[in-house]
């Protein structure tokens, strides 16, 4: 079996909601590395390019009718590429690149772009069809986040919990305080303001034109972290989910926007187009948890990837673990046994700074895993979440 390679990556800025990307079609966005991606590797025969495979998580909007295909089309990408999107909720950008490794590393494939792409601000409203004739009911959902056209059995089985309530279920559960978790959110504020600072996430962001009124404006860093962040700001805010609950707008990620890919290659493909390999995708893998404790996913996805591989987590240099919640992300580090401000986890800030756009944060924690061992010197990272609705998923990236 041949190798997947990481070959290059980018992505644009991550947008707060109704930020400066609210005004950037979803598709649009998703083409955006597209064309950076053509234009950073010009020696490759973008015709012989085998898939783009995006994850998205909500396909409800601009988003619909298979957002790969369409970005792709935009892209200026031959039009006998082809496109594919998929959808495992948060985990989708980070599912897209374990597909197109495994198509890679089984021989179907040799060329092929993966990444995602959200647009949480451009997210529409929908609305039901009548379930009788004549009938004058109408439910409206907002498909931001969240349930909508809940299964009554789902529901009774598993609850329809939202997502800050789950991260209410988790610290419960698993005993995380307040104040555990706002010191979690201040040091991913802390690292993601050093890394800005220090210009790392200039390796992995390209500047996106936007329009506004009277022309365009150039978007170039991620608008989301908030530099000033104290722990005494954060522990003022409310918990609006829960009475006398933990969770609040300070120690969750944001609501965002944003699109990144990712260039794998076989040897075959790199030798031929005169590649650059930066880093291997090892494996991939998923696994089930309770819907209402979604957050822990990233625990049994890690241990199981380390048994898969025959690891320990001592033989890893960097974990990129989505911080979808500060109660979560505390969570998963003590099951896994590794310490809450761990230098080897986030070390450069994670979701709760830089913001969670669905579909596009598996490619971020992708590409920054290279990134992060690039300059740290290190040789095998972990990129691991959890998502919606119970699940994990966590892959082995490997530096060369």
């Amino acid at each position: 079996m041949s190798h997947a390679y990481i070959c290059e990556f980018v992505r644009t800025p991550i947008g707060r909601y109704a930020g400066a990307l609210k005004d950037v079609r979803t598709d649009d966005l998703a083409a955006h590395p597209l064309r950076v991606l053509q234009a950073r590797c010009p020696s490759v025969d973008w015709g012989a390019l085998d898939d783009v495979v995006l994850g998205c998580a909500n396909q409800a909007g601009e988003d619909n009718r298979n957002v790969a295909r369409m970005a792709v089309l935009l892209s200026g990408l031959p039009v006998s590429v082809p496109g594919s999107t998929i959808n495992r909720l948060c985990g989708s950008g980070l599912d897209a690149v374990a597909i197109a490794a495994r198509a890679i590393r089984s021989g179907d494939a040799d060329l092929v772009i993966a990444g995602g792409v959200e647009s949480m601000t451009r997210a529409p409203f929908v609305q039901g069809k009548a379930t009788e004739a004549y009938s004058r009911q109408a439910e409206i959902y907002d498909t931001t986040l969240g349930w909508r056209f809940v299964n009554p059995l789902l529901k009774a089985q598993y609850g329809i919990d939202s997502m800050p309530e789950t991260g209410e279920n988790v610290a419960e559960q698993f005993g995380i305080s307040r104040e555990d978790q706002d010191r979690f959110a201040w040091r991913s504020q802390q690292r993601a303001a050093a890394a800005q600072q220090a210009g790392f996430f200039a390796r992995e962001i390209a500047a996106i034109d936007v329009p506004v009124k009277g022309g365009t404006t150039t978007v170039s860093v991620d608008e989301h972290p908030r530099a000033d962040t104290t722990l005494e700001q954060l522990a003022k805010l409310k918990t609006p989910f829960r009475k006398g609950g933990t969770i609040t707008a300070g120690n969750a990620s944001g609501v965002n926007d944003g699109a990144g890919a990712l260039l794998l290659a076989s040897e075959a493909a790199i030798a031929k187009y005169g590649l650059t390999p930066r880093a291997r995708v090892v494996a991939v893998v998923s696994a089930g948890v309770e819907p209402r404790i979604m957050g822990i996913g990233p625990a049994p996805a890690t241990q199981k990837l380390l048994a898969k591989t025959g690891l320990t987590l001592a033989d890893i240099d960097v974990i990129e673990l989505n911080e979808a919640f500060a109660s979560q992300g505390l969570a998963v580090l003590r099951q896994l046994g590794i310490a809450d401000d761990s230098d080897l986890v986030n070390p450069h800030g994670g979701a709760i700074a830089l913001g969670h756009p669905l579909g596009m944060s598996g490619a971020r924690l992708a590409m920054t895993s290279v990134s992060a061992l690039e300059v740290r010197g290190g040789r095998r990272a972990i990129a691991t979440m959890c998502i919606g609705v119970g699940q994990g998923i966590a892959a082995l990236i490997e530096r060369v």
